[in-house]
């Protein structure tokens, strides 16, 4: 077991060094080793949750298409330049609520250029709300209704009887108070911009820190359109997901979740398409479709692997860790929170990781309460939209430290999550 541990691991951190579909394909050669050299029987591939997320994230890129993320963005510039001195506070809403909305953190690229911007002009470190938007926009994916994670933690908890409401009413405050927590923290990070001895080496150097020019929106209604029909078809997830008597019943059970959100995602994809008139092809060139088919290759790969080594060795893990488990079930939470640093995607180790804590007898609730700590790969900086706020960052003072781990993001990050999960472990005590 120990052989076949090491092969997943050496298959999790090659494949997160490669980047892209690297840790999916990856998946595909562990899982190769351990069926044909240790004669572990292959699981069924997580069809049910890569197919939920391939139709969240044709409505999001269709949305795209559309225009309306760059509506969404100028509107976001418009709350930002409103109010620049408390920017540290409300850039982390805003790219908590566009991926709320929108189920994938990779929608903050559009955002952090204009967050630099207005805390330079304000003369406020960009580091602060950087780092902390950055932190938002991963938490919040935890909190999102239509984000992968979300979707296969619902899939895995369905046969207890949990709905998608139980995981909003416990993730969705615990994540955006850990995340205004961290806000508060980030206020006073580091000196202040004009003292910042980097920065000043910068402005002797010449550095630009100039206008950034946002996408223009070519056509506001169809824009606002796109938007609508994307918010209805969340809403109408989260109404159908909370109370199961209003979807059909077949057999005397109610439609599936599952097949219930790649319904109505594929058919807003659709609305948006027709209403709009947007051609399908160009949903397929933006930002939104790539980072979402890389995280289905991930989940296809990685997961199908986790899937197979964990119930291969389910009787061998379950006696090792029952006792303590048990007694500190909290710690299943540094499990979570220690693989998703090397898998790098939330719905990944969710998919991976969730099914042992199941089988070790860890109530649904506790481990709604625990799904925050998913949220570990800003600790090794080098996840995408870590790098983008770096390199946006021209006054030098959004970085990574001398020792790596002293990074930008490590406070804000380890604040948001520590008070995520421990409100949610409150929650589940007064919510249950």
């Amino acid at each position: 077991m120990i052989i076949q541990l090491l092969i997943v691991l050496v298959a999790i951190i090659v494949g997160a060094r490669m980047g892209g579909i690297g840790l999916g394909v990856m998946g595909g050669i562990g899982l190769m080793i351990l069926t044909f050299v240790f004669g572990l029987q292959p699981t069924a591939p997580p069809m049910d949750v890569m197919l939920m997320i391939a139709a969240v994230i044709a409505a999001a890129s269709c949305m795209q298409a559309a225009g309306g993320m760059d509506y969404l963005v100028k509107q976001a510039e418009r709350i930002l330049r409103n109010h620049p001195s408390r920017i540290t506070i409300i850039a982390p809403l805003v790219t908590y609520f566009f991926t709320f909305l929108a189920g994938t953190g990779h929608v903050a690229y559009s955002v952090l250029p204009v967050i630099t911007e207005v805390a330079t002009e304000t003369k406020i470190r960009p580091e602060r709300p950087l780092g902390i938007a950055v932190i938002a926009s991963q938490q919040a994916i935890t909190a999102s209704p239509i984000s992968a994670a979300t979707v296969a933690l619902l899939g895995l908890l369905g046969g207890f009887d949990v709905t998608l409401f139980d995981i909003l009413k416990i993730c969705v405050p615990a994540t955006l108070i850990g995340v205004m927590v961290g806000a508060f923290f980030s206020l006073k990070v580091g000196k202040e911009l004009m003292d910042d001895p980097q920065y000043q080496a910068r402005i002797q150097d010449g550095v630009s820190t100039s206008h950034v020019k946002l996408n223009d929106v070519e056509n506001i209604f169809k824009a606002r359109l796109s938007v609508f029909l994307f918010v209805l078809g969340t809403i109408l997830i989260v109404l159908f997901g909370s109370f199961p008597q209003l979807r059909p019943e077949f057999d005397g059970k109610p439609l599936e979740m599952p097949l219930l959100i790649e319904m109505l995602m594929l058919s807003v994809a659709a609305f948006i398409l027709l209403f709009t008139r947007t051609k399908g092809v160009k949903a397929t060139q933006g930002s939104i479709f790539n980072a979402g088919m890389q995280a289905v290759i991930a989940i296809f790969g990685i997961a199908w692997m986790g899937d197979t080594f964990i119930k291969g060795n389910l009787v061998e893990l379950t006696a090792a860790i029952e006792g303590v488990v048990t007694e500190m079930p909290w710690l299943f939470g540094v499990a979570l929170f220690v693989m998703s640093i090397f898998l790098f995607s939330q719905a990944a180790t969710v998919r991976a990781i969730l099914p042992l804590g199941i089988a070790l007898g860890i109530s649904p609730m506790m481990l709604i309460a625990l799904f925050p700590a998913v949220n570990g790969y800003f600790f090794i900086p080098n996840y995408p939209t870590v790098i983008a706020a770096i390199n946006f960052d021209r006054t030098g003072t959004t970085r990574i430290g001398k020792w790596i781990l002293n990074h930008s993001f490590m406070m804000p990050g380890l604040v948001a999550t520590i008070v995520s999960v421990g409100l949610g472990l409150l929650f589940v005590q007064l919510f249950s």
